[in-house]
């Protein structure tokens, strides 16, 4: 089992994003705090999951959390600011919506920019490692699959619905045939060409 906190009797806020590679669509935050003595055997980082286990558990996760709350920041505001500020300020903005004001946050990743005067530690692989993080990247997963399964219907030659905006080889080959959406990221390499040029 994950680990429940990284210290002892401490409101500690788990914070994860979804969506940082991709080409299309936003990028998702969440911040999650659950009780201090909370045990729960299936939950692991996101990545390792199957999408019914992410499903399954992300109602768990609502239903038991002391607090939680899901943010994002669309594909323009990423163009303009960069997307590692972007899931900075995707996460900043979910911690901002929690009901509970918490003494510390763990990051997952190496990289974060202090939030008011919350004290904050970054972990790498924080996700497999202490539950709140797992719990926060299931969150920001699955709702951000969640708004990715909606765009697909409207422009279905992407296939989102499977590769949910990452460059896979036919979401790269569609973005040539078709061109850019208003919901890719422009200040990314969209396409096999432009990956071209840069070799």
């Amino acid at each position: 089992m994950l680990k429940q906190y990284f210290k002892e009797n401490t409101i500690e806020a788990g914070c994860d994003e979804a969506g940082r590679g991709c080409l299309a669509g936003p990028v998702y935050a969440a911040a999650v705090i659950l009780p201090p003595d909370y045990k729960n055997e299936k939950l692991n980082d996101s990545k390792q999951l199957t999408e019914k286990k992410r499903d399954e558990l992300r109602l768990e996760i609502e239903r038991d959390a002391i607090s939680f709350c899901v943010a994002s920041m669309d594909n323009n505001e990423i163009d303009s600011i960069n997307i590692l500020k972007a899931s900075i300020l995707s996460m900043h903005k979910a911690v901002s919506g929690l009901k509970i004001i918490p003494e510390l946050l763990l990051i997952d990743g190496n990289k974060f920019i202090p939030y008011k005067k919350i004290p904050h530690k970054c972990i790498v692989k924080g996700d497999a490692t202490y539950m709140s993080i797992a719990a926060a990247s299931i969150l920001a997963k699955t709702y951000r699959d969640e708004f990715m399964y909606k765009i697909a219907k409207e422009f279905p030659e992407y296939h989102w619905e499977q590769n949910k905006g990452y460059p896979t080889k036919a979401h790269r080959t569609a973005i040539e045939k078709y061109g850019p959406t208003k919901y890719h990221r422009m200040s990314y390499k969209l396409t096999d060409s432009q990956l071209s040029l840069f070799e």
